[in-house]
């Protein structure tokens, strides 16, 4: 871990059984835990306590900043430094009501009030207007302190979202306490329960002095498969911006109402995604671990904030529409280029996309579209090259577009996409040899695609791709027998997923083929309505695998005519 970062493990006691104080940045996400979450950290808790149970739960990463040592802000880790403190305050409640039905009276106040003092904070005798170790953001922190924190009756009407779910998980670790220790009239055993839990719960602390240290963090957690996401993390910064520079609080809800419907329509986890691909159809190309330094050093104040917002907002549906290629944001040309982008699983176009269609007409986007298609087949599925070049070329080309200084019209951009573009010898060598595992339903639903398209270039006719009457055909079999001595298992093994083995054939004629020989296949065959079947009936009388690498040859000169881009020549 970087030198910048402070890391090491620590229980909640060590964490809050000292004079150190915890925020939440008031831009925060807010409290968002729910019933799943409460019953999966109580049966945790249950089970660490049991007889020969573990000595320790791991509560997983908590990332601090701090400018003192003294003060830190929760980056990542408040749901669960918050339901902890419930849990505390649920205990107290217990302890509470023993106080007021006259159990150990005196004693119990005193358990309370050291409990509180260590975990909690202090309560004012007078006001009680408490200073407690752990400040909510700024949406929750006035219900915690005026409801929770006095153990008071918990209001849910009329209240935010997360407000009643802060009141109901206090409510439901105060009756999980509650059926297990009142019974026994008993505060030893609550503080002895509590005390555990604060000693055997615990985290691995990471303090980080800035926002940008701890973006790296979540960059580092999420390349070992920790899923942390840098949304509020951004988020609280650019919040800050308009707070820090506005004295008006509307200015700051106008932002929250506008980032709101921005992360309701992507969700939470594809707004990282979608940020990345909105800034880089405007700006370049910016690397993913980059991207909020960036932000940082170019939205300084609240004018760029807001614009920021706004330039997302144009873009969002865009974005939306590319994910999920459905419903009418698409004409009859488009939907079927998204839907095959999406089928080849590339989205190294999207920030070119996105700037094509905020730049050029339909027409001129469409074609575009469809030249990305051709590229992304030639280069992605068929050369099955590494897309970190190809993302830099395509960024590049939106920033670009975006600029608005270099493409009168929508084919010009071809001539700056040609280091990407497969050239036809390149592209005939690589389809003549490529293989395609039908094991995985994405390769199975591309080949059956490609098979469709071949079979449009040869007989002009167009069939229904996703109907149930055409299947997909292997000629040497998957598990061929000893009808097939034509092919030793090494080769079985080297053709059986080869492009030039692969054919479209009718659910009908299919039926019952199975493992049959190459002389029963290839009869078949020659009754189907696909030009490309029958041709493999007419030009072969054996299935050997220089039949199937002669076969593939052929697809692949074809291929070099359905898959091209003109412009590239010009």
């Amino acid at each position: 871990m970087n030198s910048n970062f402070n890391t090491a493990n620590q229980t909640f006691r060590q964490l809050f059984g000292n004079g150190l104080r915890y925020q939440v940045p008031r831009f925060q996400r807010d409290y968002s835990w729910d019933m799943d979450q409460w019953d999966d950290l109580w049966r945790d808790i249950e089970n660490m306590l049991s007889p020969g149970g573990d000595s320790s739960h791991y509560m997983g990463y908590l990332v601090l900043k701090t400018d003192d040592n003294r003060v830190f802000d929760v980056i990542d880790g408040q749901q669960r430094l918050t339901t902890i403190s419930l849990i505390v305050l649920a205990a107290m409640k217990t302890l509470k009501d023993f106080v007021e039905s006259g159990v150990e009276s005196d004693a119990n106040r005193r358990r309370m009030e050291q409990i509180r003092n260590s975990y909690i904070g202090y309560l004012d005798p007078v006001t009680l207007i408490s200073q407690p170790k752990l400040a909510l953001n700024r949406n929750n922190d006035g219900y915690y302190k005026d409801y929770i924190l006095v153990l008071g009756a918990i209001p849910t009407r009329g209240r935010k979202v997360s407000e009643r779910s802060l009141g109901k998980a206090f409510e439901w670790f105060y009756e999980q306490i509650k059926s297990r220790y009142f019974s026994l009239k008993s505060g030893e055993e609550i503080a002895r329960f509590l005390e555990q839990v604060v000693d055997r719960l615990f985290f691995t602390v990471i303090t980080v002095p800035s926002e940008l240290n701890a973006y790296l963090v979540f960059e580092t957690l999420n390349s070992r498969g920790v899923r942390l996401s840098p949304t509020d993390l951004l988020k609280n910064y650019l919040f800050s911006i308009v707070d820090r520079e506005s004295n008006d609080a509307e200015a700051v809800n106008e932002l929250e109402r506008k980032w709101e419907l921005i992360v309701q329509r992507l969700g939470e986890e594809s707004f990282p995604d979608f940020l990345r691909t909105h800034w880089n159809s405007r700006n370049g190309f910016t690397r993913e671990s980059e991207l909020f330094k960036t932000i940082r050093t170019q939205i300084l104040n609240s004018g760029e904030v807001f614009e920021l917002l706004r330039a997302m907002d144009e873009d969002v549906e865009f974005y939306v529409a590319l994910r999920e290629p459905t419903g009418d944001y698409w004409n009859s040309e488009q939907r079927p280029a998204v839907q095959q982008l999406k089928m080849f699983n590339v989205r190294q176009p999207w920030p070119l996309l996105m700037a094509a269609h905020r730049q050029f007409r339909e027409e001129g986007f469409t074609k575009i579209l469809k030249g990305c298609v051709v590229i992304s087949l030639r280069y992605n599925v068929i050369g099955a090259l590494a897309g970190n070049e190809q993302e830099r070329r395509y960024n590049e080309v939106a920033s670009k577009i975006h600029k608005g200084e270099a493409y009168r019209r929508a084919e010009h951009i071809f001539r700056d996409l040609r280091t990407i573009y497969i050239p036809d010898e390149q592209f005939r060598a690589a389809f003549a040899e490529r293989k395609l595992k039908t094991t995985l339903p994405r390769n199975k639903s591309v080949i059956r695609w490609m098979l469709f398209e071949i079979e449009d270039e040869l007989s002009g006719i167009h069939y229904d791709r996703d109907s149930a009457e055409f299947t997909l055909e292997h000629i040497l079999p998957e598990n061929p027998g000893s009808n097939w001595p034509q092919f030793n298992d090494r080769q079985a093994e080297d053709c059986l997923y080869r492009l030039g083995n692969l054919t479209l054939l009718e659910r009908p004629l299919n039926r019952d083929l199975g493992s049959s020989s190459a002389t029963e296949k290839l009869r078949r065959f020659a009754e189907s309505c696909f030009v490309m079947t029958r041709e493999i009936a007419k030009s072969n009388d054996v299935w050997t695998p220089e039949r199937i690498s002669a076969r593939q040859h052929g697809l692949a000169d074809i291929a070099v005519q359905r898959w091209r881009i003109p412009q590239m020549y010009e």
